[in-house]
C-alpha cells in the first residue's frame, strides 16, 4: 500500500471505505521508469490512459504511441454508461470526474496528425542499420558512407541524399579504399535495396526537414495541464522496424538535448513505449547495450520511460532491472514459455504475506492488476492485487471531425506540414556529375570540388561562445506553454539548428553522438 499524497497519482485501489488499499504513483519517483505487462485484452490500454491522465493533471507532458487507434479518446470528456456504472459498483471504485485533456496528434505519414521528421544524419548509421536490417558488414559500410559524407561536408537530410551518397561511394569505391577501407558493391547494393523497401512502405516521409523540435512535445495548456502527445501508429505498425527505430530515435533526442537535472519533484516528460518487444527483437548486442545506457541515464534528464508489452520476458534483464514501477495484468500460462513468464514476473515483484503472486497472475480479471510502485524511500512497495481506476476521458477513438478540430487548434498547426528541401548531398553530387559533361557547361554550373564545405550553405558570422549547448538549454528549459510558431520562424530555426549542429558535430559525436551513431547535423 502506497501512502496517500495529494500530489501523487491514484492508479488503482481495492476494498471498501473501511479498508481500502490504494496504489499511488509518486511524482518524484516516476522518472525511475516502469513496466506495464499483460496478455491481450487484460486492460493495459486503460492503465496507460489512466496513468497518462494523472501525469497530465500534474503538468507533466506525455508521449505515447496509439497502436490500436483508441487512445485519442483522451482528448474528449468521458461519459457514464450502464456498463461502466456496473463495474464501478461491483468493484467499489469511485466514479471518475469526466474531463478532457490537452492533446496533440502526430503521424509519421502526416495523415492522422502533424508530420514527424528527422534528418538522415540525425538518425545516424546505427539506427538506420537496424531499420534496414543490415548485417555487421553492411552496417560497417553504411558507417563509412556517413563518415565520407561528414568529411566532405555533405548534408544527409533525406532519402535521396543517402541514396545518392551510397551510389557515389559505390561508383568511386577504389578512391576510398586506402583512407576508409574496403567498400564492397554487394554491401552498397544491400543498403540500396533496404532503402527501396523503406520507401515502398512510405518510410521516406519520415526523413527530411523541418525536423521535429523535441521541445514541441513538452508543452502545457492554459490550465497548467501537461500536453498528451499521441503518435498514430496503426499504419506505422506495418513497418515494425521503422516504428521501433522512430521511438528509439525520439528517446535518444530527449537524452541528448535535455540538460542534466537530477531528481525532480515531478518528471519533465513521461515516455510510454508500447509494443516494447519490437525494440529488442533481433537487436544486435551493440544496440542493446546503448539502449540500456540511454534508459539508465535519461532518468537524470527528468524523463520517465514506461515499457508496455505482453510478456515481461520481452524486456532484457539489464533493462528490466531499471524499471521500478510495475503494473502486472493477467498472463496466460498455456505454453512452457508462458509458464516461465509467469514465474519470472512473480519473482521480480515484492512479495506480500497472504498473496500468492504466481497464482494471482493467471487469475486476474480484465482491469485487475498486481501493482508495486516505488515508495518515498525508493523501495518497491508490497505487491497489491487491485483494480485499475477507469479514465476520466473518453474510452475509444475520436471521430474524423474531432481529429480535424484538434489539428486545426494545435499549437504547432502549420509548422511541420510544408516540406523544406535544402541543397544537400543529392544536389552537390548531381552538380559534380554535371561538371563532367564535355560540352554545354557554364561557369554557373560548375560547383566546388569535393571539399569539406562543398555543399554547405553560406554560414552566418560566428556566434559568441554561448551557441549550441546554451541555446538547447534555453529552448528546452521548461515545460511552459508556447505560442504557435509561424512557418517562417520554424524554417529559420531549422536552418540555424543545422548550422549549429555542423559546428558542434565532432564534439557531440565524441561525447553523446556516439551513443547512436548520429552526426547531429
Amino acid at each position: 500500500m502506497t501512502a496517500s499524497n495529494d500530489a501523487s497519482i491514484l492508479i488503482a485501489q481495492h476494498g471498501t471505505d473501511n479498508s481500502t488499499v490504494q496504489c499511488r504513483l509518486l511524482p518524484d519517483k516516476a522518472n525511475r521508469h516502469g513496466l506495464i505487462t499483460g496478455a491481450t485484452g487484460t486492460g493495459k490500454t486503460i492503465t496507460l490512459q489512466t496513468m497518462a491522465e494523472g501525469f497530465s493533471r500534474l503538468g507533466v507532458p506525455v508521449f505515447m504511441a496509439d497502436i490500436k487507434g483508441d487512445l485519442t479518446g483522451i482528448s474528449q470528456s468521458g461519459i457514464s454508461t450502464p456498463k461502466l456504472a456496473k463495474i464501478l459498483t461491483e468493484r467499489a471504485l469511485p466514479a471518475p470526474e469526466f474531463v478532457a485533456f490537452p492533446t496533440t496528434l502526430w503521424d509519421v505519414f502526416g495523415e492522422q496528425g502533424h508530420p514527424v521528421r528527422a534528418t538522415v544524419s540525425d538518425l545516424g548509421p546505427l539506427l538506420l542499420a537496424r531499420m534496414l536490417n543490415l548485417n555487421d558488414t553492411q552496417a560497417g559500410v553504411l558507417q563509412l558512407v556517413f563518415k565520407i559524407a561528414d568529411d566532405a561536408g555533405l548534408l544527409l537530410l533525406d532519402m535521396k541524399d543517402l541514396r545518392a551518397m551510397c551510389q557515389d561511394v559505390g561508383d568511386n569505391a577504389s578512391q576510398y579504399t586506402t583512407e576508409y577501407g574496403n567498400i564492397s558493391a554487394a554491401s552498397i547494393g544491400a543498403i540500396q535495396r533496404g532503402l527501396m523497401q523503406i520507401e515502398a512502405q512510405g518510410g521516406e516521409k519520415f526523413f527530411g526537414e523541418p525536423m521535429l523540435n523535441i521541445a514541441d512535445f513538452m508543452q502545457t495548456d492554459s490550465k497548467g495541464q501537461g500536453m498528451v502527445n499521441i503518435l498514430a501508429a496503426d499504419k506505422l505498425m506495418n513497418s515494425p522496424r521503422l516504428y521501433a527505430t522512430f521511438l528509439l530515435w525520439m528517446l535518444s533526442e530527449l537524452f541528448e538535448t535535455l540538460p542534466e537535472v537530477g531528481d525532480l519533484e515531478k518528471p519533465k516528460m513521461v515516455f510510454f513505449f508500447d509494443e516494447a518487444h519490437l525494440l529488442f527483437n533481433d537487436a544486435p548486442k551493440v544496440l542493446l547495450e546503448r539502449i540500456e545506457l540511454v534508459v539508465r541515464l535519461v532518468r537524470s534528464k527528468g524523463v520517465g520511460v514506461y515499457f508496455v508489452t505482453q510478456n515481461p520476458l520481452d524486456i532484457p534483464d539489464t533493462v528490466l532491472a531499471q524499471l521500478g514501477n510495475r503494473v502486472q495484468h493477467a498472463l496466460r500460462a498455456f505454453t512452457p514459455r508462458d509458464q516461465k513468464a509467469v514465474k519470472s514476473a512473480a519473482e521480480t515483484m515484492r512479495p506480500k504475506d497472504g498473496l500468492d503472486i504466481g497464482a494471482a497472475i493467471t487469475e486476474l480479471a480484465v482491469g485487475e492488476a498486481l501493482v508495486s510502485f516505488l515508495d518515498e524511500k525508493g523501495r518497491p512497495s508490497l505487491t497489491e492485487r487491485v483494480y485499475v481506476l477507469p479514465p476520466s476521458s473518453q474510452i475509444g477513438p475520436i471521430t474524423p471531425a474531432q481529429r480535424q478540430a484538434l489539428l486545426a487548434d494545435s499549437l504547432v498547426a502549420g509548422v511541420y506540414e510544408k516540406v523544406v528541401d535544402r541543397d544537400s548531398a543529392f544536389e552537390a553530387i548531381k552538380g559534380r556529375t554535371q561538371t563532367r559533361q564535355p560540352a554545354g557547361t557554364t561557369a554557373a554550373q560548375v560547383p566546388a570540388q569535393h571539399t569539406p564545405t562543398a555543399s554547405l550553405p553560406d554560414a552566418p558570422p560566428a556566434a559568441p561562445e554561448k551557441g549550441i549547448f546554451d541555446s538547447i538549454g534555453d529552448m528546452l528549459g521548461g515545460g511552459t506553454r508556447r505560442t504557435r510558431t509561424s512557418v517562417g520562424e520554424q524554417l529559420a530555426r531549422s536552418a540555424a539548428s543545422s548550422i549549429g549542429r555542423e559546428v558542434g558535430r565532432q564534439i557531440i559525436r565524441g561525447v553523446l553522438g556516439g551513443i547512436f551513431g548520429g552526426s547531429r547535423r
